[in-house]
């Protein structure tokens, strides 16, 4: 897949769930990952795109937030988003410190969940402090399944994240601009636009919940190779969604 693709894909979404308005300030949460790395370059060339398209503008910055695992090296990536003209912000924190405290279990595994809470936290934070009307996560189609499955199979419920979302406690929009981007395309355009990526430190790196589960569903998909792309229809597929309702007076359900 081109850049274009995600260029195109990323449109979808926009349209689709109206994640950027006029005069919008988005920041881009910054793991170095893959993920992350590409959704910030590839925004910066979608402001350019949608300003001729349709008169929208909008700024796009990303911020790392340093969880201080250590030995994460972003010089690559600082010279990349400085050649590109790019802004990424960088800030230190004492969340892996947090983190040792509240352990996951006896052996001293990091909690994934609580992790999430606070970076998604310190980001809104900063993203007020900063002056940003929106924070852009890099989840993709298969972070979406895969979140519904997990919730399936440790929860007990039909759910998954949502393209956008609004945190009334500390009045902060979050948007997912690559909801309909998979993974293997994702590291195709990262691989062909050379773009650097920061390799993970995290101790529970490959060694979580959902890396189980998507082994599972890798495992599901050589078998049903039509399966990826009807798990993704199916999150918004709202029309032919019936699920049991509880009550005696079924027949007018």
């Amino acid at each position: 897949m081109a850049m274009r693709h995600i260029l195109s894909a990323i449109h979808k979404a926009d349209l689709d769930y109206g994640l950027i308005q006029d005069n919008d300030r988005i920041c881009v949460g910054v793991s170095g990952g893959k993920d992350s790395m590409l959704l910030l370059y590839a925004l910066h060339l979608y402001k350019d795109m949608i300003a001729r398209y349709d008169g929208r503008h909008f700024d796009v910055a990303g911020i790392h937030l340093d969880i201080g695992f250590g030995n994460m090296d972003f010089t690559e990536a600082d010279r990349f988003c400085q050649e590109k003209g790019i802004e990424l912000i960088h800030v230190p924190t004492d969340i892996y410190e947090i983190l040792k405290l509240h352990p996951q279990d006896e052996n001293g595994r990091i909690s994934c969940s609580i992790c999430s809470r606070l970076k998604k936290g310190a980001l809104a934070r900063l993203s007020h402090q900063y002056g940003f009307t929106k924070v852009a996560y890099a989840h993709h189609a298969d972070d979406a399944i895969e979140t519904l499955f997990m919730n399936m199979i440790y929860g007990g419920r039909i759910n998954t994240f949502d393209p956008a979302m609004h945190l009334t406690h500390n009045d902060t929009d979050f948007i997912r601009p690559f909801i309909y981007c998979f993974e293997r395309d994702i590291a195709n355009v990262v691989s062909a636009e050379q773009i650097p990526v920061v390799r993970s430190t995290c101790p529970a790196d490959r060694h979580t919940s959902r890396q189980t589960v998507k082994e599972f569903l890798e495992d599901t998909y050589r078998r049903f190779p039509d399966a990826r792309h009807n798990f993704l229809v199916s999150l918004s597929n709202t029309e032919r969604t019936k699920l049991w309702v509880k009550g005696k007076d079924w027949k007018n359900v």
